[in-house]
């Protein structure tokens, strides 16, 4: 309740400034009225889906929309904030003055400067950037798969596999999808690039194997050559949701077990395989989810113990926390991991040979795509869905295609 309290104050300061700017702009009563109304109901639908949706549901599709349109409005607010508290830096003062140079004499009329009009614009102005931003990544930008391909190159890459193409998905957490028409055509995709192999690296749902239902006849609609391989994300431990019984909670990571066994995929928990071609092999190898500060079952010594040191090796690890805290340096050289996990944050700026920036880069060293350290590379898929924000702002859905081929690597 505390916390509570200690948010809605906080809101409540961040959208008296807001409501500063709008009637300082319009100088409209209805308008005023409009935007008070609006401001309780989004406020008040936020604390409500939090605080009423059952423990043992987790997040849900309502909740998912009540965080979105409450981050619509709250991150412009802040925008507007800061510009009219800017201005509250020179009427203060100025109002201090006005109250010891004229003295009380004058306290009828005020001592503190009317606010500008034009400041205020400006601010509603400027604001509008992430407001059209959010709202656009709600309506169209979860949905605006982009399809990302690399070549990298190998010395030790058996021949047989040069020209080898991998497709990547992660994070499909389908508990958050309510468009089947958009999830069709991005299954549709992932097949259209003719890859010779799929990799999914975890977290098919929020919390529970039962989401996925509905979706199960999208996805089963999968298909490579080589087959389908796939290895299980924090989300897919049921670890963020309440239920009756440790058996239960047992019972639904198999259940999800079962359903992708039904969709084709081959689930790795702290195994290996191999895929061969003319007589020849490359190593897949793929450990449960090991994260700095998430959930550490993954074992990459018992995942290889059926491969030799001198295999080409392709990892598959959620998070991609585990690359740099203990791949890296492992005596095995695992060429390429395969991880998600970040999603980008789903919110950011990538202008591909320019920038790449998202907040989540102070959390995650390694957060999309590809990058190298010591001979081996990673690829950090930014993920194919969404959770919590229904939504994505620069940092787009993501379908990766790997090609392999022998050479000289590059950097």
């Amino acid at each position: 309740m505390i916390r509570w309290i200690i948010f809605i104050v906080i809101f409540a300061i961040i959208d008296f400034y807001a409501f500063q700017a709008v009637k300082t702009s319009f100088r409209s009563k209805g308008l005023n009225i409009t935007y008070i109304i609006i401001s309780l109901v989004v406020m008040g639908n936020f604390i409500y889906q939090i605080t009423s949706t059952d423990r043992q549901t987790g997040i849900t599709v309502n909740m998912g929309l009540a965080i979105g349109l409450f981050l619509t409005l709250f991150i412009p607010k802040i925008v507007i904030m800061l510009i009219m508290f800017g201005e509250d830096i020179i009427r203060v003062p100025q109002a201090m003055y006005r109250y010891f140079t004229e003295g009380r004499i004058a306290e009828n009329t005020g001592y503190l400067p009317s606010r500008r009009q034009f400041v205020s614009k400006i601010a509603l102005g400027v604001a509008a950037i992430p407001f059209a931003s959010f709202l656009y990544g709600m309506v169209v930008g979860k949905y605006n798969f982009k399809v990302l391909k690399y070549t990298l190159h190998f010395e030790d890459l058996p021949e047989a596999f040069d020209g080898y193409r991998i497709t990547q998905i992660s994070d499909i957490h389908s508990g958050s999808f309510d468009n089947q028409e958009k999830i069709e055509y991005a299954v549709d995709l992932v097949n259209e690039q003719a890859s010779d192999v799929i990799l999914f690296t975890g977290d098919m749902v929020n919390n529970k194997a039962t989401e996925m239902l509905p979706w199960k006849g999208v996805f089963s609609k999968l298909d490579a050559k080589d087959g389908l391989y796939s290895i299980l994300g924090n989300h897919d431990y049921g670890d963020y949701v309440s239920w009756e019984t440790e058996q239960a909670k047992r019972e639904n990571l198999e259940h999800l077990a079962q359903i992708q066994k039904e969709l084709g995929f081959d689930l790795m928990r702290n195994e290996s395989r191999f895929i061969e071609k003319s007589g020849q092999r490359i190593a897949l190898v793929g450990v449960e989810n090991w994260g700095k500060g998430f959930k550490q079952k993954g074992d990459l010594k018992k995942a290889s113990e059926a491969i030799e040191s001198n295999d080409f090796k392709i990892l598959m690890s959620h998070d991609p926390s585990h690359w740099q805290h203990e791949v890296i340096e492992d005596d095995y050289h695992y060429h390429l991991t395969l991880s998600g996990h970040t999603h980008g944050m789903q919110f950011g700026i990538e202008i591909p040979g320019w920038i790449k920036w998202s907040p989540v880069k102070w959390r995650y060293k390694y957060w999309a795509g590809i990058y190298k350290e010591q001979g081996q590379y990673i690829n950090v898929n930014r993920g194919f869905g969404f959770l919590a924000y229904p939504g994505r702002v620069g940092i787009w859905p993501e379908i990766t295609v790997i090609e392999l081929k022998k050479g000289k690597a590059t950097v």
